[in-house]
């Protein structure tokens, strides 16, 4: 979880940017860990290679975290991120990464779909 802390690198802009943008940099990163709790959530119930997949979205998930929070242009947050809405989710749909592990999902449903056709399960 995000906490701002003297140790974090000062947003820039100007003094009444920076104290807008500090606000919802807090928004921003409680957002990430409200997304990062329901994939954990999920990835608890899965599978032992949907969970695998579904780690590697959390890592997905902290490397776009870490890119936001470490944005310092004040004027990033009051742009971009001034409404919250499900741009966190956005960000990681978008990553090849994630469309890689969608691909293969869909793939492996397929052909299970396939094979219980072919045994007259489906």
């Amino acid at each position: 979880m995000f906490a701002p802390s003297s140790s974090d690198k000062t947003l820039t802009g100007t003094e009444s940017q920076i104290e807008w943008a500090e606000r919802i940099r807090v928004n921003v990163a409680q957002e990430f860990d409200r997304v990062a709790n329901a994939f954990r959530t999920v990835a608890g119930k899965q599978t032992a290679q949907d969970r695998a997949e579904t780690l590697t979205v959390l890592a997905i998930l902290e490397e776009k975290r870490a890119e936001t929070i470490g944005n310092r242009r004040a004027g990033y947050f009051i742009r971009d991120w001034q409404e919250v809405n499900d741009q966190v989710r956005q960000l990681i749909f978008k990553d090849s990464r994630y469309q890689a592990i969608k691909a293969s999902r869909a793939a492996r449903s397929d052909n299970k779909i396939r094979k219980n056709t072919m045994e007259g399960i489906g």
